[in-house]
């Protein structure tokens, strides 16, 4: 059974035990306050309850963590095309229960050369070094404001103590890692709330006063290219204030112990702006 954490700190744990939530009395991470904004309470503690299967994107992504940290499940091949085979069932299942994480051939070999691409980046491999810092450290704090306990594992951070500037690195798979589309992606998937709740965490735990969270996206396309961006101001602070609404209103539902769906009351709906415009074309 894994061990509970009940004093704000920071944690070297196994990912698997850290997304299990190990705070004691449950805790709000940076993925959870993102979706918490996205649908109804309800909803949402129905998945923190029951969690999905990782998709084959989030299974690719997981696996070149693993190589490009050296941290997490160990990642290894199954000579198969397809996962339908009895072979490829057989070796999966015997990966699994080892621990590992299978990959059939091709994307084994996809995830291999993204991580090489990564590693040999010239500013990537420098912020991924273990002469810099450790990966996957988990940060357990609570927030000043409504007490909440808040979680945060960070792909890779400096080691403590540090001279200089603190830098939190995080990995990120894409499609396209130019300016314009990392753009779209982080405000599609929320990034610039993941970067301000990162860096609140570590603030909180007096670990730096003004620390840096970079991201590196890799493609997964060849040739793989591989981008470092720093979010600006103003989007670290749009995502600062959606964080402070989430972890308010995790604050509320906890207290009451209510999980609110949808309103019960008979509702107006209105068209969305772009609806109206089709009026327009067909004239």
């Amino acid at each position: 059974m894994t061990a509970r954490i009940t004093d704000p700190g920071v944690y070297d744990i196994p990912a698997e035990d850290y997304h299990r939530d190990p705070v004691e009395g449950g805790s709000l991470s940076s993925t959870g306050a993102r979706r918490l904004l996205q649908m109804p309470p309800a909803r949402w503690r129905y998945e923190q309850q029951h969690p999905t299967p990782p998709t084959p994107a989030m299974i690719l992504g997981t696996a070149v963590h693993s190589l490009v940290l050296g941290a997490g499940q160990k990642v290894v091949p199954v000579d198969e095309r397809y996962w339908s085979t009895n072979a490829a069932k057989a070796a999966k299942a015997e990966a699994e229960a080892a621990g590992h994480l299978p990959l059939l051939r091709a994307e084994y070999d996809r995830a291999h050369a993204m991580a090489d691409a990564v590693q040999s980046h010239e500013v990537a491999g420098r912020l991924f070094s273990p002469a810099r810092g450790k990966a996957e450290q988990a940060l357990v704090w609570r927030d000043a404001e409504t007490g909440v306990m808040c979680r945060a594992m960070v792909d890779h951070m400096p080691h403590l103590p540090t001279v200089g500037i603190h830098i939190l690195v995080d990995l990120k798979t894409t499609t396209e890692a130019g300016p314009r589309a990392v753009g779209k992606t982080v405000a599609n998937f929320g990034y610039h709330q993941q970067a301000a709740f990162y860096l609140d965490g570590y603030r909180a735990l007096g670990l730096a006063r003004d620390p840096a969270f970079l991201f590196v996206f890799v493609e997964k396309d060849e040739p793989h290219e591989v981008a470092v961006y720093e979010l600006d101001q103003p989007a670290l602070a749009i995502g600062a204030e959606l964080n402070r609404r989430a972890v308010e209103l995790y604050a509320q539902c906890r207290a009451a112990d209510e999980w609110p769906g949808y309103s019960p009351e008979i509702e107006l709906v209105s068209l969305p702006p772009w609806a109206a415009t089709r009026l327009e074309d067909i004239r």
